[in-house]
């Protein structure tokens, strides 16, 4: 399986994703933000950063970058699509997914090891996950917290599409905890902390059996590869 990672000017972690793309027994693939081929890939994966210095509002110009006309059309088409923190703010920008993404309330940047509750399983990205299980995720924003109309988050939880909550402390103010979502399909799936960065013991979260340790990001990356496995 081949997994496209685009940069973006601004992507800071990129390669890390490339890394958990291949950790997890996938192909990764390198695409540029200025083309319009995505080089036959099974998955794409937005990553992290400050695409375009996050000028005017978080993804909203890397949103129009040449690629994303081929990222809409292709998530249209049910390709999964993971968008990780900027890559979030993205698909929110690109109409992809609902919502969007404003200011942290407490007005500061944060990074720490965020524990989170998987809502559902019923998407390409989630599927070895248990619903319902914790796991612990790093976070880093500045520009993290996520907003909506109460009609909108209202049918987001009648339809099954928040995909992950904060547990224990919102780090940003998001409503109702809300962490990451989903599309109606189950193919985009946009989350604020970073999975590319537990994936590997000894990098990770701290974990009751060892410090770094903790590798819960993996299964994002093992779940598309599994999802696709199961429909060849």
């Amino acid at each position: 399986m081949r997994v496209g990672v685009i940069t973006f000017p601004g992507s800071l972690d990129d390669r890390d994703a490339q890394r958990a793309v291949r950790l997890a027994g996938a192909e990764p693939v390198a695409l540029w933000h200025g083309s319009h081929d995505l080089e036959g890939v099974d998955a794409l994966v937005l990553p992290g950063g400050f695409s375009y210095g996050d000028y005017l509002r978080c993804g909203s110009i890397a949103s129009l970058s040449p690629i994303m006309a081929e990222v809409i059309d292709a998530a249209r088409h049910g390709m999964p699509v993971l968008g990780i923190c900027n890559g979030f703010q993205m698909l929110t920008e690109a109409r992809l997914l609902e919502g969007g993404l404003i200011r942290n309330d407490h007005g500061n940047f944060i990074c720490r090891d965020q524990v989170l509750t998987v809502e559902t399983t019923a998407t390409d990205w989630t599927g070895d996950f248990e619903l319902g299980q914790q796991i612990t995720i790093p976070l880093k924003n500045g520009e993290g917290g996520f907003i909506a109309d109460d009609d909108t988050l209202n049918r987001l939880e009648d339809e099954g599409r928040v995909v992950f909550r904060y547990v224990g402390v919102n780090p940003n103010g998001s409503l109702r905890d809300i962490a990451g979502i989903t599309n109606a399909r189950g193919n985009v799936v946009g989350l604020m902390p970073h999975p590319e960065h537990a994936v590997e013991p000894g990098f990770g979260p701290d974990t009751p059996e060892a410090m770094r340790s903790g590798v819960d990001g993996l299964d994002f990356f093992t779940s598309v590869i599994s999802r696709a496995l199961a429909r060849i």
